[in-house]
């Protein structure tokens, strides 16, 4: 259980140390968020094949394969349905804020709700990953996470300085949506424990939401200012990379 709340507190902790490099490259350029967000998707994509996916298979026995489709399509359509109740906000309140400085604080708190919801269902996804008994996979799972969450720390910071709010509260702010993160960990390994019998259910879940978040949100990122190219080529790395560490981690 320690090792499950240190890992909580890293993967929360990672949004906060992105806002902490917001503050620093409030002005970054698109080519550099791309790539490292290409990078984190790489990172996930692996994460949510190796450490979620094909676990759920082998856990499920004979017909597994069942409970692996049904559980990935069912976290996918919950985290749709997230979205349509709460849409992802990145580009278009990004954008507004850059463009207009007197913009509504209301719309820019909306846009930090809607990160720390969406950060729920990937903090349950690292938890699962625990949950499972393979602590290799967890950890691969929680850093695939984490990597993942530096940038969308990042991106919380300039929307709000340029709303006017100060930056303590923006601080704050961001440091919430890390916090969200840690409790849908705790959520997600508790669950697990509680019944095993739903283990297979669960990491196919996980890994559905994992699936939906790199394509629906990160990749369109990526691709969205014109460095298609730099950004395909850095989630190929990342992808290699956790492959390669899966192996030589046994």
């Amino acid at each position: 259980m320690k090792l499950v709340l240190l890992t909580a507190l890293g993967v929360g902790g990672a949004t906060i140390i992105g806002a902490l490099i917001g503050f620093i490259f409030k002005k970054a350029s698109h080519k550099f968020s791309d790539i490292v967000l290409s990078f984190a998707a790489g990172v996930m994509l692996a994460a949510a094949v190796l450490g979620l996916i094909i676990p759920s298979l082998e856990y499920g026995g004979k017909y597994g394969f069942i409970t692996t489709v049904v559980g990935i399509f069912a976290g996918a359509i919950v985290l749709s349905l997230i979205d349509r109740l709460v849409p992802h906000l990145h580009k278009t309140v990004g954008t507004d804020i850059e463009q207009h400085n007197n913009a509504d604080i209301n719309k820019v708190l909306l846009f930090v709700t809607a990160i720390a919801i969406h950060n729920l269902p990937e903090g349950i996804a690292a938890g699962v990953g625990f949950g499972s008994g393979d602590t290799t996979q967890a950890l691969l799972i929680a850093g695939g996470i984490a990597l993942q969450n530096i940038p969308e720390g990042m991106v919380i910071i300039a929307p709000l300085l340029a709303a006017g709010v100060k930056p303590t509260r923006t601080f704050v702010l961001a440091a919430l949506t890390g916090v969200v993160e840690i409790v849908g960990t705790l959520i997600g390994y508790l669950a697990v424990n509680v019944s095993t019998a739903i283990l297979p259910f669960a990491l196919a879940f996980a890994g559905g939401t994992m699936l939906y978040v790199i394509s629906d949100e990160m990749i369109p990122e990526t691709h969205a200012h014109g460095h298609e190219k730099g950004a395909t080529y850095a989630l190929l790395v990342g992808f290699c990379l956790m492959l390669v560490t899966d192996v030589l981690l046994g």
